[in-house]
């Protein structure tokens, strides 16, 4: 009898896993064409024109953000209920995610950043951590991925 090789075994391996992130590929680029297309009809394109100005020139987290959101409150039921990477959408919050609702979730943090006063996705995390019971595993996961967003 020969001398077993793993070698077959190991690339069967490497080819399911090659087609396993394909699929989480191909499902995270469908997410990004149709991420927040609610908000470019009725009922929230109207209150995203009135408030999008606003929060623009808000820090997140503080005070008068989070008063701001009262007068978007019915854009954003509809908007949590049709949008699943925000944990508003499911009953138990972040714990009802899957890791491409995380990574969308993450995308959108890290994007908002951008174009609000102040911005800065550490802060923006942080503030997340406590307002969706994040867990501190889950906070350095987020952190740790920071750095290889800017890094490109």
């Amino acid at each position: 009898m020969g001398k077993y090789s793993s070698k077959e075994n190991t690339k069967e391996h490497i080819n399911k896993v090659k087609n396993i992130i394909s699929d989480v590929c191909t499902e995270l680029m469908s997410r990004g064409e149709l991420h927040d297309k609610s908000k470019l009809e009725k009922p929230e394109l109207e209150y995203f024109d009135k408030y999008t100005p606003m929060l623009k020139t808000l820090t997140y987290g503080t005070p008068e953000y989070t008063e701001s959101l009262n007068g978007l409150k019915p854009a954003l039921d509809h908007h949590y209920t049709n949008n699943r990477h925000h944990p508003e959408h499911y009953e138990n919050g972040v714990d009802g995610m899957n890791l491409v609702d995380i990574i969308e979730m993450f995308c959108d943090w890290y994007a908002a950043t951008k174009r609000m006063k102040s911005g800065d996705i550490h802060k923006s995390i942080d503030i997340s951590a406590k307002r969706f019971n994040l867990s501190p595993q889950l906070v350095s996961i987020l952190k740790n991925s920071v750095e290889l967003i800017d890094g490109k």
